[in-house]
């Protein structure tokens, strides 16, 4: 059923296609499009979840099982004011499997979708692309046996005006024995400790693989920041990984700092690729004009890299770092940074609960 490539598309499934949107809030069959507008009943009647209070928390999408999440899209406003414009920081998404009681995904609407920072660009991947104008898209399969339920929860301090939204996803009859749930835990240090390496996921017992990583990184100190190494601690190891990469930027598939020489100027490079990407950098403030100060900021970059077709296998557990280390005239040295993350993975349930999440303007970037 999770067949994804060109090849399978002439193989014909078994399997019931639904929606979920705000028109039809349950999927069910024959029920879309019937809310009337002032064109008439059945035109474009209902798109969208009108207002999101302070506060309050919206299931947009709850199914029965089992089934399996296709594609979900969704757009919503970057800011409602000057002095709330993080608004992809202060949405929280949220997805239970099965009645679960603590989410198995948890993140920042905008970092999940690969938008750190609180602003939107585009991305394009294959499991993720952001088109314009905040159009976020997910492919990744998100198999549920009994129940799937999607939150929304609105943390800002003040309403957030229409949520669109959208998920696909088909009824199965079964879901096969091998299957494994989604998961996505969003993470932040704001001041990364000298020689003490990141943690991007830990905690993770059972068995599963590891399919993907996003960073938000906010350079707090000059010269080149990515000389540190991903590391993946697997079934049981202590001391050392059993993967251990050669470099951030080798890690999201770039190289040589992913610079060009321009004019006599050193220019690091984005790009997007289906599996790896550089999507985004900026050392200026885009999001409000001041006549007091000039919009200079500290460099933000973002990154991702999908092991769709190198999933990290584990049976027992999981730990997954990465290194702060820096290189200038005199060699390597120590850095911190500020360092923002979700990591994506499939596991058997249950699940470790995730640690508490950081305050809502704890998450705003710098």
């Amino acid at each position: 059923m999770f067949m994804g490539s060109l090849d399978s598309l002439p193989l014909l499934r078994k399997g019931r296609s639904r929606t979920i949107n705000w028109e039809n809030r349950t999927g069910e069959k024959g029920k879309g499009g019937m809310a009337a507008s002032d064109l008439g009943p059945s035109r474009k009647g209902s798109p969208c979840i009108p207002c999101l209070e302070p506060g309050e928390t919206v299931t947009p999408a709850e199914m029965d099982g089992p089934g399996v999440i296709q594609h979900i899209w969704i757009t919503v406003t970057d800011r409602t004011s000057d002095r709330n414009r993080y608004i992809l920081r202060d949405l929280v998404l949220r997805m239970y499997w099965d009645g679960e009681e603590t989410p198995s995904v948890e993140s920042p609407l905008g970092d999940f979708f690969c938008c750190g920072f609180g602003v939107s660009y585009p991305v394009n991947s294959l499991p993720i692309a952001v088109n314009p104008t905040r159009g976020f898209n997910s492919y990744f399969s998100m198999p549920f046996g009994k129940k799937a339920k999607i939150t929304i929860e609105n943390q800002c301090d003040e309403a957030v005006n229409a949520f669109f939204y959208q998920v696909d996803y088909c009824l199965l009859d079964e879901l096969p024995a091998e299957t494994g749930y989604f998961h996505a835990v969003w993470r932040r240090q704001r001041l990364t400790e000298k020689a003490k390496d990141y943690v991007i996921l830990d905690g993770v017992k059972g068995r599963g693989q590891y399919v993907g990583t996003y960073m938000a990184l906010t350079t707090l100190e000059r010269y080149w920041y990515g000389e540190g190494e991903v590391k993946f601690y697997i079934d049981g190891d202590e001391e050392y990984p059993t993967i251990c990469g050669t470099g951030t930027e080798d890690y999201f598939g770039g190289a040589w700092s992913f610079a060009t020489q321009e004019n006599g100027r050193t220019v690091e490079n984005t790009f997007c690729t289906p599996f790896l990407g550089y999507p985004y950098y900026s050392h200026h403030d885009t999001f409000l004009h001041n006549d007091y100060h000039n919009d200079d900021q500290m460099p933000q970059r973002s990154f991702y890299r999908w092991h769709i077709q190198d999933p990290v296998i584990f049976e027992e557990d999981l730990k997954v770092t990465v290194q702060q280390i820096g290189v200038y005239h005199g060699g390597l040295f120590e850095r911190q940074d500020d360092v923002a993350t979700v990591a994506y993975w499939y596991q058997t349930e249950p699940h470790q609960p995730f640690g508490e999440l950081m305050e809502r303007k704890e998450r705003w970037p710098r």
